[in-house]
């Protein structure tokens, strides 16, 4: 639920408001990045400490604390103080993603840039390609003089010849 400026304004102090102030648009926009660390770091700091208030006022009010209560029954707008801060970390979060995410967009670009400028490398020839057509690897075997298809007809021949020899 959103909370409007003039709840803020009660809610906190003057330094607290002013601090939540700079995580809107305009403001957030352009703050440099040392001011939005810091100025996350203060919001932090303040967040915590209405958490941990509004925790201890809760426990005061149940009876679960060693001292005694000196605050009325309610825990006078610290809740809602931590709840505020706690969406203005937010914005200055998604701030610091977004900016991030632009800083890695820029670097991709001005890789891409530094890419396409240089000179193609020297670099061997990659050797058999499949490009035009597989062609088949060099064989390793020695050539046979005679055709396989043949290789029966010529033994067969080699026999007669020697019976004739052998008979004669």
């Amino acid at each position: 639920m959103a909370t409007s400026k003039l709840d803020e304004r009660r809610l906190m102090s003057d330094e607290e408001f002013t601090l939540v102030e700079q995580t809107r648009y305009p403001v957030l926009g352009k703050l440099e990045d040392a001011a939005l660390k810091d100025l996350t770091q203060r919001l932090r700091e303040r967040r915590d400490r209405a958490r941990d208030i509004a925790h201890r006022q809760r426990r005061e009010v149940r009876g679960k604390s060693r001292q005694a209560t000196n605050f009325e029954k309610q825990d006078a707008g610290n809740r809602q103080k931590a709840r505020i801060l706690a969406e203005a970390l937010t914005r200055i979060n998604s701030e610091r993603t977004r900016r991030k995410a632009e800083e890695l967009r820029e670097n991709a670009r001005r890789a891409l840039r530094l890419r396409q400028g240089a000179e193609e490398a020297a670099r061997p020839d990659s050797g058999r390609t499949p490009r035009k057509g597989m062609r088949k690897n060099a064989s390793t075997r020695r050539d046979r003089i005679v055709n396989p298809m043949d290789a029966g007809r010529i033994s067969q021949a080699g026999k007669r010849a020697q019976a004739v020899r052998d008979n004669a």
